[in-house]
């Protein structure tokens, strides 16, 4: 069953390009942000995270479009993605200026919580060098039109960067879609990205413009409602009493206002504590409701990024010509399976991924 229209591979460069800000994630493992000594470094962003699960778990050929700065900072955030295998052709490096004024690498400091105490993350991104980019400092036309993309992601995150970044995400797409790229976009909202730019109505003013060139909608339920103003029916908070029938209805009214949607797809998560979730997705498309097996008292040990192997592996999915109730099952079993690790990117192999799929247990594999 084909959902989408994808460009065959021999036709592209790349399989998934991702356009959006890395940062360094400092972790402080089992202690707090304010009381650690140490922290240890992982690179991590909502959009990168979704071309890296591609690459190293799915095997797909990956790309991002970035800006970093060209200093020693900047070259430890190269060498941390080189190691994830996506490839930085299309990144524009900026000169340092010495100090940060100007330009800098952002810095995500997240602690993994535990029981009661909820993860917690605290941003040091202003300046950044990805918040700088602005319309014209990418050259999408050989990107999309000489090199060739399969498939195009970026989200909220990046949108919510600055005043100009919100062009760059519509400049790119329209020639994204010039050329017969899928385009897809997570949502993603951070109401501390928004909240001294204008909160909740500017998220929905910049993404109710972006909105109208999506394929593939990404986001969770409050996402939707945040960004796009679409509330979702007898919302309850324990998600596996919630009839998965009451997003269908929130991702038709999506749909009616929005019937460029081809698939819109929303993850479900009851966090009961930092460490036990439900875990559970949707997608619809085609007019028909596709929910994954949720995957009730999932155990969590670091929950950074599951949304974003969620979408890696829809994309896989989706990518593959799989039906969309496949593609829903691989987006969400990868999304469990990169919350048992580590970082903000996924660990998880393919083979891992469907042996969750069908089922497997937690059996020492010998």
């Amino acid at each position: 069953m084909s959902v989408l229209n994808v460009k065959p591979k021999d036709q592209c460069k790349y399989d998934i390009l991702s356009l959006g800000e890395i940062m360094l994630r400092l972790d402080p493992g089992d202690d707090r942000i304010h009381t650690t000594r140490s922290f240890k470094v992982w690179e991590g962003g909502g959009e990168y995270n979704v071309a890296r699960g591609l690459k190293r778990c799915f095997g797909q050929r990956a790309a991002v479009v970035t800006a970093i700065p060209d200093c020693p900072v900047g070259m430890l955030l190269e060498d941390l993605i080189l190691q994830g295998g996506v490839n930085m052709e299309y990144v524009k490096w900026v000169p340092f200026d010495g100090v940060g004024r100007d330009v800098r690498v952002g810095l995500n400091f997240t602690e993994k919580g535990f029981g009661v105490r909820a993860a917690k993350g605290c941003s040091d991104r202003g300046h950044s060098a990805a918040s700088q980019l602005k319309k014209g400092d990418i050259d999408w036309e050989t990107i999309f039109g000489q090199d060739g993309v399969r498939w195009f992601h970026t989200g909220g995150i990046f949108a919510a960067l600055s005043d100009t970044t919100p062009d760059v995400v519509i400049e790119a797409i329209e020639v994204a879609k010039k050329y017969g790229t899928i385009v897809s976009y997570d949502l993603n909202y951070r109401p501390s990205l928004w909240k001294s730019i204008g909160g909740q109505s500017k998220a929905q003013e910049v993404n109710h413009k972006i909105a109208p060139y999506i394929d593939v909608m990404m986001g969770n339920e409050e996402d939707f409602t945040a960004c796009l103003g679409f509330e979702v029916p007898g919302m309850d908070e324990n998600i596996s009493k919630l009839d998965p029938t009451n997003f269908g209805k929130m991702i038709e009214q999506a749909i009616k206002q929005y019937p460029n949607f081809k698939v819109v797809a929303t993850t479900l998560r009851n966090a009961k504590t930092a460490c036990i979730n439900d875990w559970g997705a949707v997608i619809y498309t085609g007019g028909k409701l596709y929910e994954a097996i949720l995957r009730e008292n999932l155990e969590i040990y670091d929950r950074v990024g599951g949304g974003d192997s969620f979408a890696s592996g829809l994309i896989y999915g989706l990518l593959e010509n799989k039906t969309p109730e496949e593609a829903v099952n691989y987006g969400a079993a990868h999304g469990a399976l990169a919350m048992t690790s580590p970082g903000d990117t996924t660990t998880a192999s393919l083979a891992e991924v469907e042996k969750v799929m069908k089922g497997g247990t937690a059996r020492v594999d010998r």
